[in-house]
């Protein structure tokens, strides 16, 4: 029945973000990285090859879409700088835009930060959900180019967002950076990047088929994310950070006891964290607010990332610290189906609320109806 409701959700938002159909596309790049995954999970599960055309099909816009400046910029072509034939070779090259609906400021504008929410640029925590859904469809296709596109973008992204404060300094990363990563837009730093910058630079460099050979070197990144991460504190009572934290546990504890890597001390910590944060959140009035008072998809991120506790309980279960933590994490599973329960009423998917944030609400509820595409290496 979920996985049903899912393929329905996602027929819907390939149609009105076209993909399909005659809609103008409308690109978002955290949407359409969860997208990706949806439509290879339902490919999975229904054997349907339409669905892996769909997700090759948004690869596709995406990367001539928001690899592009836009169409009200006075600047043309691929926002790397490349020309079209190694444009197409390279699409990541020069990152990828947000796909927000106003034009960057300019540099010579003060920054506003209530602008800045409405206004494109790059995110760092988006090019890493773009790179994992590249990971996802490298291993369904066995075609290593996505793979490439993958790590070369996470060479960009770690050259571009992050910095060194003074000679011998610590390191800081840049929460929003332009266009075309020249300048910071936002300097303040993303309170999980490093930690995601972390995971998905190892996900990427223990993927079948990573491409060592090409000159493709993910070591300085991985060195300068753990140093980061080193003394990092990840605990959040954002429901989406508490999602994403599991989001990340889950891929680390993939890696840790499937790949072999030697990170079972940040896998605890992440446990722990995100058990001490969703004992604070299981106290908070906001899912029981109005649903116009609530941002559908920040809570779908939780319920995403509750999702992923089956898998890690499996990974973890010949781990008995681990799967103590594990199992006081389980108790918290409810929430997922309450979350789920509340924004699959018609009635709360009809007011603005909804309405405003469509398609990622849209989206992410297809993925916590179905996240085996996304929570799965």
């Amino acid at each position: 029945m979920k996985h049903e409701l899912a393929k329905q959700l996602m027929d819907e938002f390939a149609k009105s973000s076209g993909i399909t159909g005659k809609a103008a596309p409308r690109r978002y790049l955290w949407t359409d990285a969860f997208a990706v995954c949806n439509f290879l999970g339902i490919y999975r599960e229904t054997v349907d090859a339409s669905y892996l055309k769909l997700a090759l099909d948004l690869v596709d816009q995406v990367h001539h879409i928001l690899g592009k400046h836009r169409t009200d910029d006075s600047r043309e072509g691929w926002i790397s700088g490349l020309d079209d034939e190694q444009g197409e070779r390279h699409p990541t090259c020069g990152g990828l835009r947000i796909g927000k609906k106003l034009n960057e400021g300019s540099a010579d504008q003060p920054s506003d930060s209530r602008l800045q929410w409405d206004q494109d640029g790059q995110y760092f925590h988006y090019l890493t959900k773009w790179m994992h859904a590249l990971s996802c469809v490298a291993r369904e296709t066995n075609d290593v180019r996505y793979l490439r596109w993958a790590t070369e973008l996470a060479i960009t992204a770690h050259k571009s967002f992050t910095y060194q404060t003074s000679a011998g300094g610590p390191l800081r990363m840049v929460w929003k950076m332009s266009i075309d990563l020249c300048r910071p837009q936002v300097d303040s730093m993303g309170h999980h990047d490093p930690l995601n910058g972390l995971v998905t630079s190892l996900e990427l460099q223990t993927a079948d088929g990573f491409l060592s050979h090409d000159n493709i070197d993910l070591g300085p990144m991985i060195a300068d994310m753990a140093r980061m991460c080193a003394n990092g504190r990840w605990a959040t009572e954002d429901p989406l950070g508490i999602g994403g934290l599991l989001d990340d546990a889950v891929r680390l504890a993939q890696m840790v006891f499937e790949r072999g890597l030697e990170y079972l001390d940040l896998l605890a910590q992440l446990l722990r964290e995100t058990e001490s944060s969703l004992r604070v959140f299981a106290h908070s009035p906001i899912l029981y607010d109005s649903a116009e008072r609530r941002l559908a998809f920040r809570e779908l991120g939780l319920s995403i990332g509750l999702r992923g506790l089956e898998w890690i309980k499996k990974l973890v279960s010949h781990d008995d610290e681990l799967a103590a933590i594990v199992s006081q994490l389980m108790s918290y599973q409810t929430l997922s189906e309450q979350i789920e329960a509340f924004w699959l009423l018609p009635g709360h998917r009809e007011g603005r609320g909804w309405m405003d944030h469509r398609d990622i609400n849209t989206v992410m509820l297809g993925t916590s109806l179905a996240p085996e595409g996304y929570v799965t290496l």
